[in-house]
């Protein structure tokens, strides 16, 4: 028996790197776990990856409103409420404070904090009583890296709404937490350095963390999967690292 047998988990950006890897953890844990995110044919993938009979892809994009109706419409056909929520999808690129443009900006915005504040806020009618939700926030928010800017804003303010809505929540003993991740080793270091750069970054930022590495998917998964279980009953409102040290030491 798993941690988390028979419950139901819903993760956002869950068709790679630490989404993947932490729907995989919480499967493996005796939950259902409903993924959802833009690109449907790497959710298909993940499915696989998870099993089928333990995951629900359901694509769509949390800035977009009804594509999150649509996400927990699934779930409430399923008819067992929800127990988690892992808020992990989030947009970013490397921006200084010169090159914002609105669009920018909005998109950023629009994504991590406007996009994970719906994600919430639509579970909520069918969030259990005792249920854990998990806000993905970062280091990133405490810093100050040049061309992090909206990016560590956004994350900031994520884990300011953990916070609030921890204490928003606790009367029906929803516990909502946010972990920070350091650098970690996912495919969303290409996406942001590109091809051509991203073993020269990697290499850097593995630089900038006191264990002398990037962190991997699965540890994050590891964190995300305690704060989903009763482990982690007396933990509220906190922000986890897990971050090899980097801010720590």
């Amino acid at each position: 028996m798993g941690q988390l047998e028979g419950k139901t988990a819903v993760v956002t950006g869950g068709g790679t790197g630490i989404g993947l890897a932490s729907a995989v953890r919480l499967a493996a844990e005796g939950a259902h776990v409903f993924i959802t995110g833009r690109r449907k044919a790497e959710l298909d993938v993940a499915v696989e990856t998870i099993g089928s009979a333990g995951a629900t892809a359901v694509a769509g994009d949390i800035a977009n409103p009804a594509d999150l109706d649509r996400l927990y419409d699934a779930v409430r056909a399923r008819g067992r409420g929800l127990d988690v929520v892992f808020a992990n999808a989030a947009t970013f690129s490397l921006v200084t404070l010169e090159q914002t443009t609105e669009e920018h900006f909005d998109q950023t915005f629009g994504v991590n904090v406007r996009g994970t504040l719906f994600t919430v806020q639509k579970a909520l009618p069918l969030l259990n009583d005792g249920a854990s939700v998990i806000l993905n926030a970062s280091t990133a928010a405490d810093n100050g890296t040049e061309a992090f800017g909206a990016y560590a804003a956004s994350k900031a303010a994520v884990r300011s709404y953990a916070r609030t809505w921890a204490n928003e929540l606790k009367g029906r003993g929803i516990r909502v937490n946010a972990i920070s991740p350091g650098p970690i080793d996912t495919p969303g270091i290409t996406t942001v350095f590109g091809e051509e750069n991203a073993a020269d970054a990697k290499v850097n930022l593995a630089a900038s963390i006191a264990m002398g590495r990037m962190g991997r998917p699965e540890e994050v998964a590891a964190l995300v999967a305690f704060l989903a279980s009763d482990q982690s009953s007396f933990i509220l409102g906190a922000n986890l690292y897990v971050d090899g040290g980097e801010n720590q030491i």
